[in-house]
C-alpha cells in the first residue's frame, strides 16, 4: 500500500510518501511546496492543490492521509491551516483517495511513543523507521512523512483486531517488552 501524508500549510505544505507492504516501511519520497508569502489566499491554495495532484498522479497513493488543524494561540492561523486542510482534501477526493486524519498528537504518539514530543524527536524516528540517510531533511517533510507512518500503523493495527490482551500477545510476541 502506497501512503501519501501531508503536513498543511499555507506557506509550507509539506508531503511524505512511503510503501507499507508485510509490516515493512519504505521511503518513496517527500519535500516541501512552498507558496510565496506575497501571494494573496486564493492562488497559494491553488498552488496546493496543483501541487498534490501532480504528486498524486506521478506516484498513485492507495491511501491519503493528512494532520488535523492545531489550534494554538493565534486564530487566524487556525483558519488559514484549515484552508490548506480543505484543499488538500479536495484533491484526494477528486483523485478518488480514501483519507483519513490524525491530530498531531496521535501522530507524535504513534511514531515516538511520546505524543508530547518534539519535532526533532520526531524526525529523529522518522529518519530511523524509513532509514532516510540525508542529513538535512525539513521539519514539514518529517512531520509529513509521520503522518503516512502513523496510518501506516494505524492501518495495520485496525486489519489485525485481537478480542483479548492474550490474543494480542500470542499473536503479536515481537510487540511484547519484557
Amino acid at each position: 500500500m502506497r501512503i501519501l501524508g501531508v503536513d498543511p500549510g499555507t506557506i509550507f505544505t509539506g508531503y511524505g510518501i512511503i510503501d507499507f507492504d508485510n509490516n515493512e516501511l519504505q521511503y518513496v519520497s517527500a519535500g516541501v511546496i512552498k507558496i510565496s508569502v506575497t501571494k494573496e489566499m486564493p492562488p497559494r491554495l491553488q498552488t496546493i492543490y496543483n501541487d498534490l495532484d501532480k504528486l498524486i498522479k506521478q506516484f498513485k497513493p492507495d491511501e491519503f492521509a493528512l494532520e488535523t488543524a492545531f489550534y494554538g494561540k493565534n486564530v487566524q492561523s487556525a483558519l488559514k491551516i484549515g484552508y490548506a486542510r480543505g484543499v488538500s482534501m479536495l484533491v484526494a477526493i477528486h483523485n478518488d483517495l480514501p483519507i483519513k486524519e490524525y491530530s498531531p498528537r496521535e501522530i507524535k504518539k504513534s511514531v515516538v511513543g511520546n505524543g508530547a514530543s518534539s519535532k526533532d524527536q520526531v524526525q529523529y524516528m522518522i529518519k530511523k523507521l524509513l532509514a532516510i540517510r540525508r542529513t538535512k531533511i525539513k521539519f514539514d517533510e518529517s512531520d509529513a512523512l509521520a503522518v503516512a507512518v502513523c496510518h501506516a500503523f494505524k492501518m495495520n493495527s485496525f486489519s489485525k483486531k485481537s478480542k483479548n490482551w492474550k490474543e494480542f500477545i500470542a499473536e503479536n510476541p515481537d510487540r511484547v517488552i519484557v
